[in-house]
């Protein structure tokens, strides 16, 4: 009876332990926009970003995707004036990939010498795509 007492006990108290470590993951993704258009060679780029309560779809894509490349584009023209220009989004849970990700970009950007990269204004933040 003794043993059972314990045994039981002992597997509430894992219970209760495992099921406060499983709320501890942090739930988001990391998001970076490019910005770059066929009539400039300016190729701009936003820091990488954690978007908090977004989680990708079961084949590991960002839902609503289009909707944070719309948000970078509305910036681009409201703060540069700079219409016309394809935006697009990177993204990945794990933010040094998606880091290595955008260097490998920016590398060939670079090489091509005939881009000039620039920065983001820092004030530009990405928001969770509600979808429609």
């Amino acid at each position: 009876m003794k043993f059972l007492k314990v045994l039981s006990s002992l597997l509430i108290i894992f219970a209760l332990s495992s099921a406060f470590t499983m709320g501890d993951e942090k739930k988001g993704v990391y998001v970076a926009g490019v910005s770059a258009s066929f009539a400039d060679s300016l190729v701009y780029f936003t820091d990488v970003l954690f978007v908090d309560s977004v989680e990708l779809d079961k084949d590991k894509f960002l839902p609503f995707r289009y909707e944070y490349s719309s948000q970078l584009q509305d910036y681009m023209l409201q703060k540069y004036g700079s219409a016309n220009r394809t935006c697009f989004v990177y993204f990945n849970q794990n933010k040094a990939k998606l880091e290595k990700s955008l260097k490998k970009l920016k590398e060939k950007y670079q090489k091509s010498g005939k881009s000039q990269l620039r920065q983001v204004d820092s004030s530009f933040k990405f928001k969770k795509a509600v979808g429609y």
